[in-house]
Protein backbone atom coordinates (compact mmCIF):
# COMPACT_ATOMS: atom_id res chain seq x y z
CA UNK A 1 0.00 0.00 0.00
CA UNK A 2 2.84 2.40 0.90
CA UNK A 3 4.62 1.65 -2.33
CA UNK A 4 1.50 2.42 -4.38
CA UNK A 5 1.07 5.72 -2.54
CA UNK A 6 4.72 6.62 -3.11
CA UNK A 7 4.39 5.95 -6.86
CA UNK A 8 1.29 8.16 -7.06
CA UNK A 9 3.06 10.94 -5.13
CA UNK A 10 6.10 10.60 -7.39
CA UNK A 11 3.90 11.11 -10.47
CA UNK A 12 2.29 14.18 -8.87
CA UNK A 13 5.74 15.58 -8.01
CA UNK A 14 6.94 15.15 -11.60
CA UNK A 15 3.77 16.84 -12.92
CA UNK A 16 4.10 19.84 -10.58
CA UNK A 17 7.80 20.25 -11.27
CA UNK A 18 7.23 20.12 -15.05
CA UNK A 19 4.30 22.56 -14.82
CA UNK A 20 6.44 25.20 -13.10
CA UNK A 21 8.72 26.09 -16.07
CA UNK A 22 5.83 25.62 -18.49
CA UNK A 23 3.88 28.40 -16.76
CA UNK A 24 6.86 30.75 -16.80
CA UNK A 25 8.37 30.08 -20.22
CA UNK A 26 5.42 28.79 -22.27
CA UNK A 27 2.12 30.00 -20.82
CA UNK A 28 3.24 33.48 -19.71
CA UNK A 29 4.54 34.69 -23.12
CA UNK A 30 1.31 33.50 -24.73
CA UNK A 31 -1.36 34.39 -22.16
CA UNK A 32 -0.21 37.75 -20.74
CA UNK A 33 -0.84 40.50 -23.28
CA UNK A 34 -2.26 43.97 -23.83
CA UNK A 35 -6.02 43.76 -24.55
CA UNK A 36 -6.89 45.09 -28.02
CA UNK A 37 -9.82 47.16 -26.71
CA UNK A 38 -7.85 49.08 -24.07
CA UNK A 39 -8.59 52.80 -23.64
CA UNK A 40 -6.30 55.20 -21.80
CA UNK A 41 -6.39 58.90 -21.09
CA UNK A 42 -3.60 60.97 -19.59
CA UNK A 43 -3.49 64.67 -18.72
CA UNK A 44 -0.17 66.50 -18.54
CA UNK A 45 0.46 70.11 -17.59
CA UNK A 46 3.20 72.69 -18.03
CA UNK A 47 2.91 75.50 -15.50
CA UNK A 48 4.40 78.96 -16.14
CA UNK A 49 5.20 78.01 -19.71
CA UNK A 50 6.05 80.12 -22.76
CA UNK A 51 3.57 79.90 -25.61
CA UNK A 52 3.44 81.59 -28.99
CA UNK A 53 0.45 83.83 -29.66
CA UNK A 54 -0.19 83.05 -33.33
CA UNK A 55 -2.34 86.16 -33.75
CA UNK A 56 0.59 88.50 -32.96
CA UNK A 57 3.44 85.98 -33.54
CA UNK A 58 4.85 86.96 -30.14
CA UNK A 59 5.80 84.50 -27.37
CA UNK A 60 4.25 85.15 -23.98
CA UNK A 61 4.24 83.66 -20.50
CA UNK A 62 1.08 81.74 -19.64
CA UNK A 63 -0.08 80.18 -16.38
CA UNK A 64 -0.58 76.72 -17.82
CA UNK A 65 -0.54 74.61 -20.97
CA UNK A 66 -2.48 71.33 -20.89
CA UNK A 67 -1.80 68.25 -23.02
CA UNK A 68 -4.48 65.57 -23.15
CA UNK A 69 -3.22 62.26 -24.54
CA UNK A 70 -5.65 59.48 -25.42
CA UNK A 71 -4.98 55.95 -26.64
CA UNK A 72 -7.93 53.97 -27.97
CA UNK A 73 -7.72 50.36 -29.13
CA UNK A 74 -9.19 49.54 -32.54
CA UNK A 75 -10.32 45.91 -32.20
CA UNK A 76 -11.52 45.53 -35.80
CA UNK A 77 -8.22 46.80 -37.19
CA UNK A 78 -6.17 44.59 -34.87
CA UNK A 79 -8.11 41.46 -35.90
CA UNK A 80 -7.58 42.29 -39.57
CA UNK A 81 -3.82 42.71 -39.12
CA UNK A 82 -3.60 39.55 -36.98
CA UNK A 83 -4.87 37.44 -39.87
CA UNK A 84 -1.90 38.42 -42.03
CA UNK A 85 0.71 38.85 -39.27
CA UNK A 86 -0.02 35.52 -37.59
CA UNK A 87 0.30 36.91 -34.06
CA UNK A 88 -1.65 38.92 -31.47
CA UNK A 89 -1.64 42.59 -32.46
CA UNK A 90 -2.83 45.78 -30.77
CA UNK A 91 -3.76 48.91 -32.73
CA UNK A 92 -3.79 52.12 -30.72
CA UNK A 93 -5.20 55.32 -32.18
CA UNK A 94 -3.54 58.10 -30.24
CA UNK A 95 -4.28 61.81 -30.05
CA UNK A 96 -2.19 64.53 -28.43
CA UNK A 97 -4.42 67.57 -27.91
CA UNK A 98 -2.71 70.73 -26.62
CA UNK A 99 -4.70 73.65 -25.20
CA UNK A 100 -3.70 77.00 -23.73
CA UNK A 101 -4.93 78.60 -20.49
CA UNK A 102 -8.01 79.92 -22.30
CA UNK A 103 -9.01 76.38 -23.31
CA UNK A 104 -8.38 77.01 -26.99
CA UNK A 105 -6.59 74.44 -29.10
CA UNK A 106 -2.87 75.03 -29.73
CA UNK A 107 -2.15 71.88 -31.73
CA UNK A 108 -3.58 68.44 -32.31
CA UNK A 109 -1.54 65.48 -33.53
CA UNK A 110 -3.12 62.05 -34.18
CA UNK A 111 -1.15 58.86 -34.68
CA UNK A 112 -1.68 55.13 -35.12
CA UNK A 113 0.63 52.77 -33.24
CA UNK A 114 0.59 49.05 -34.15
CA UNK A 115 2.49 46.60 -31.94
CA UNK A 116 2.77 43.01 -30.72
CA UNK A 117 0.38 42.43 -27.80
CA UNK A 118 2.92 40.30 -25.90
CA UNK A 119 6.32 41.91 -26.57
CA UNK A 120 5.29 45.50 -27.47
CA UNK A 121 7.56 45.29 -30.53
CA UNK A 122 6.24 47.34 -33.47
CA UNK A 123 4.25 45.59 -36.18
CA UNK A 124 4.48 47.27 -39.57
CA UNK A 125 1.17 47.42 -41.40
CA UNK A 126 -0.93 49.78 -43.49
CA UNK A 127 -2.24 52.67 -41.41
CA UNK A 128 0.84 53.18 -39.22
CA UNK A 129 1.25 56.98 -39.13
CA UNK A 130 1.94 60.18 -37.20
CA UNK A 131 -0.24 63.18 -38.10
CA UNK A 132 -1.17 61.47 -41.36
CA UNK A 133 2.45 60.87 -42.38
CA UNK A 134 3.31 57.23 -42.93
CA UNK A 135 6.02 56.02 -40.57
CA UNK A 136 7.89 52.80 -39.86
CA UNK A 137 8.58 52.65 -36.14
CA UNK A 138 11.60 50.98 -34.60
CA UNK A 139 11.64 50.34 -30.88
CA UNK A 140 8.93 51.00 -28.31
CA UNK A 141 6.52 53.87 -27.71
CA UNK A 142 4.24 54.60 -24.74
CA UNK A 143 4.90 51.23 -23.03
CA UNK A 144 7.91 49.10 -22.14
CA UNK A 145 7.82 45.28 -22.44
CA UNK A 146 6.62 43.06 -19.63
CA UNK A 147 9.56 42.27 -17.31
CA UNK A 148 11.50 45.37 -18.36
CA UNK A 149 15.28 44.92 -18.09
CA UNK A 150 17.90 47.23 -16.63
CA UNK A 151 19.27 48.36 -19.97
CA UNK A 152 18.82 50.95 -22.69
CA UNK A 153 15.92 50.60 -25.14
CA UNK A 154 15.14 52.12 -28.53
CA UNK A 155 12.30 54.64 -28.23
CA UNK A 156 10.31 56.20 -31.07
CA UNK A 157 9.96 59.99 -31.07
CA UNK A 158 6.76 61.09 -32.77
CA UNK A 159 7.95 64.66 -33.44
CA UNK A 160 11.08 63.70 -35.40
CA UNK A 161 9.54 60.43 -36.73
CA UNK A 162 12.79 58.70 -35.77
CA UNK A 163 13.99 56.28 -33.09
CA UNK A 164 16.86 56.79 -30.66
CA UNK A 165 18.17 55.15 -27.47
CA UNK A 166 16.41 55.88 -24.19
CA UNK A 167 18.88 55.28 -21.38
CA UNK A 168 18.38 53.32 -18.17
CA UNK A 169 19.52 55.56 -15.28
CA UNK A 170 18.93 53.34 -12.26
CA UNK A 171 16.34 51.91 -9.90
CA UNK A 172 14.25 54.24 -7.76
CA UNK A 173 11.31 54.14 -5.36
CA UNK A 174 8.23 55.95 -6.62
CA UNK A 175 5.26 56.11 -4.26
CA UNK A 176 5.92 52.66 -2.84
CA UNK A 177 6.78 50.98 -6.15
CA UNK A 178 10.26 49.97 -7.27
CA UNK A 179 10.68 51.55 -10.71
CA UNK A 180 13.33 51.88 -13.39
CA UNK A 181 14.17 55.44 -14.42
CA UNK A 182 14.85 56.19 -18.12
CA UNK A 183 15.99 59.36 -19.91
CA UNK A 184 16.15 60.39 -23.55
CA UNK A 185 17.39 63.71 -24.93
CA UNK A 186 16.46 64.75 -28.46
CA UNK A 187 18.80 67.54 -29.68
CA UNK A 188 17.51 70.48 -31.68
CA UNK A 189 15.99 68.93 -34.80
CA UNK A 190 13.89 70.38 -37.61
CA UNK A 191 10.44 68.78 -37.46
CA UNK A 192 7.23 69.04 -39.41
CA UNK A 193 4.57 71.61 -38.66
CA UNK A 194 1.35 70.11 -37.21
CA UNK A 195 -1.29 69.82 -39.89
CA UNK A 196 -3.93 71.30 -37.56
CA UNK A 197 -3.04 74.80 -36.34
CA UNK A 198 -5.03 77.23 -34.16
CA UNK A 199 -5.46 79.98 -36.78
CA UNK A 200 -8.27 79.52 -39.26
CA UNK A 201 -6.95 79.28 -42.80
CA UNK A 202 -3.34 78.80 -41.68
CA UNK A 203 -2.00 75.36 -42.57
CA UNK A 204 1.34 73.59 -42.45
CA UNK A 205 1.59 74.03 -46.22
CA UNK A 206 0.95 77.80 -46.08
CA UNK A 207 3.56 78.20 -43.31
CA UNK A 208 6.07 76.21 -45.37
CA UNK A 209 5.62 78.61 -48.28
CA UNK A 210 6.85 81.46 -46.07
CA UNK A 211 10.14 79.65 -45.51
CA UNK A 212 9.58 79.43 -41.75
CA UNK A 213 10.61 76.12 -40.19
CA UNK A 214 9.81 74.43 -36.88
CA UNK A 215 12.52 73.09 -34.55
CA UNK A 216 12.23 70.99 -31.42
CA UNK A 217 14.26 69.59 -28.53
CA UNK A 218 13.22 67.69 -25.42
CA UNK A 219 14.52 65.83 -22.41
CA UNK A 220 12.15 62.89 -21.90
CA UNK A 221 11.90 61.12 -18.51
CA UNK A 222 9.98 57.98 -17.56
CA UNK A 223 9.54 56.07 -14.30
CA UNK A 224 8.66 52.51 -15.40
CA UNK A 225 7.29 49.72 -13.22
CA UNK A 226 9.42 46.82 -14.52
CA UNK A 227 7.06 43.86 -14.01
CA UNK A 228 4.24 45.33 -16.14
CA UNK A 229 6.42 47.64 -18.24
CA UNK A 230 3.97 50.48 -17.57
CA UNK A 231 5.21 54.04 -17.00
CA UNK A 232 3.78 55.35 -13.71
CA UNK A 233 5.14 58.85 -14.29
CA UNK A 234 6.39 60.80 -17.27
CA UNK A 235 7.86 64.27 -17.78
CA UNK A 236 9.40 66.32 -20.58
CA UNK A 237 11.44 69.49 -20.60
CA UNK A 238 10.18 70.55 -23.99
CA UNK A 239 11.10 73.45 -26.30
CA UNK A 240 9.91 74.44 -29.77
CA UNK A 241 10.99 77.30 -32.02
CA UNK A 242 9.98 78.78 -35.34
CA UNK A 243 13.01 79.85 -37.37
CA UNK A 244 13.59 82.04 -40.41
CA UNK A 245 11.24 82.92 -43.23
CA UNK A 246 8.95 85.87 -43.76
CA UNK A 247 6.43 84.79 -41.11
CA UNK A 248 8.68 86.04 -38.29
CA UNK A 249 9.00 89.58 -39.66
CA UNK A 250 12.77 89.48 -39.98
CA UNK A 251 13.45 87.76 -36.68
CA UNK A 252 15.85 84.83 -36.70
CA UNK A 253 13.83 82.66 -34.30
CA UNK A 254 10.77 82.78 -32.02
CA UNK A 255 9.90 80.47 -29.13
CA UNK A 256 6.72 78.58 -29.97
CA UNK A 257 6.61 76.63 -26.71
CA UNK A 258 8.87 76.10 -23.70
CA UNK A 259 7.89 74.34 -20.50
CA UNK A 260 8.37 71.48 -18.08
CA UNK A 261 5.54 69.06 -18.90
CA UNK A 262 4.41 66.82 -16.00
CA UNK A 263 1.65 64.30 -15.43
CA UNK A 264 -1.20 65.72 -13.37
CA UNK A 265 -1.25 64.43 -9.80
CA UNK A 266 -4.63 62.71 -9.94
CA UNK A 267 -3.57 60.77 -13.03
CA UNK A 268 -0.34 59.72 -11.31
CA UNK A 269 -2.32 58.39 -8.32
CA UNK A 270 -4.74 56.52 -10.60
CA UNK A 271 -1.89 55.04 -12.67
CA UNK A 272 0.06 53.87 -9.61
CA UNK A 273 -3.03 52.13 -8.17
CA UNK A 274 -3.85 50.50 -11.51
CA UNK A 275 -0.29 49.29 -12.13
CA UNK A 276 0.07 47.94 -8.58
CA UNK A 277 -2.91 45.65 -9.20
CA UNK A 278 -1.74 44.55 -12.65
CA UNK A 279 1.71 43.85 -11.22
CA UNK A 280 0.31 41.14 -8.96
CA UNK A 281 -1.34 39.39 -11.92
CA UNK A 282 1.92 39.31 -13.88
CA UNK A 283 3.87 38.13 -10.82
CA UNK A 284 1.33 35.33 -10.38
CA UNK A 285 2.35 33.93 -13.78
CA UNK A 286 6.06 34.70 -13.62
CA UNK A 287 6.94 34.11 -9.96
CA UNK A 288 4.28 33.09 -7.45
CA UNK A 289 2.81 30.11 -9.32
CA UNK A 290 6.06 28.78 -10.90
CA UNK A 291 8.05 28.94 -7.66
CA UNK A 292 5.08 27.73 -5.61
CA UNK A 293 4.57 24.73 -7.88
CA UNK A 294 8.30 23.95 -7.83
CA UNK A 295 8.35 24.07 -4.01
CA UNK A 296 5.19 21.96 -3.80
CA UNK A 297 6.67 19.45 -6.24
CA UNK A 298 9.84 19.19 -4.14
CA UNK A 299 7.72 18.62 -1.01
CA UNK A 300 5.64 15.91 -2.67
CA UNK A 301 8.81 14.27 -4.02
CA UNK A 302 10.30 14.18 -0.51
CA UNK A 303 7.15 12.58 0.85
CA UNK A 304 7.19 9.99 -1.97
CA UNK A 305 10.79 9.07 -1.22
CA UNK A 306 10.05 8.72 2.49
CA UNK A 307 7.14 6.38 1.80
CA UNK A 308 9.22 4.40 -0.68
CA UNK A 309 12.02 4.01 1.85
CA UNK A 310 9.60 2.80 4.47
CA UNK A 311 8.04 0.29 2.09
CA UNK A 312 11.46 -1.28 1.49
CA UNK A 313 12.29 -1.85 5.15
CA UNK A 314 12.16 -5.56 6.19
CA UNK A 315 9.24 -6.30 8.40
CA UNK A 316 10.15 -7.47 11.92
CA UNK A 317 9.81 -11.27 12.47
CA UNK A 318 6.92 -12.58 14.56
CA UNK A 319 7.86 -13.42 18.23
CA UNK A 320 9.15 -16.98 18.67
CA UNK A 321 6.64 -19.45 20.20
CA UNK A 322 7.39 -22.18 22.79
CA UNK A 323 9.05 -25.05 20.81
CA UNK A 324 9.50 -27.47 23.73
CA UNK A 325 7.81 -30.86 23.19
CA UNK A 326 4.48 -31.23 24.87
CA UNK A 327 3.61 -34.31 26.91
CA UNK A 328 1.04 -36.54 25.34
CA UNK A 329 -2.10 -36.94 27.26
CA UNK A 330 -2.80 -40.64 27.74
CA UNK A 331 -6.24 -41.62 28.65
CA UNK A 332 -7.00 -44.10 31.54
Amino acid sequence: MRRTASLVLLAVAVFLTALSPLLRWYAFPRLVKIPPSQYQEMVLEAENATLLDYATMQPKKVSEVTIVQTLKGDVEASEKIERSAGRDVVVWDGLSHVVGPDGKMVSQIPERYIFDAHTQAPVHADGEHVDGDRVRREGIEFKWPFLTEQRDYTYFDAQTRTSAPIHYRGTRNFRGLEVYYFEQTIPWTQVRMPKKLPLKGVTAASVARTGTTRWYTTKRMFWVEPVTGAPVNGQEIHKEELRGGTLLGGRDRVTAFAGHVKMREDYIDHTVDLVAGQRQLVLLMTSYLPWGLAALGAGVLTLALVLEARSRRPRPAAPDGDHRPHALSVGP
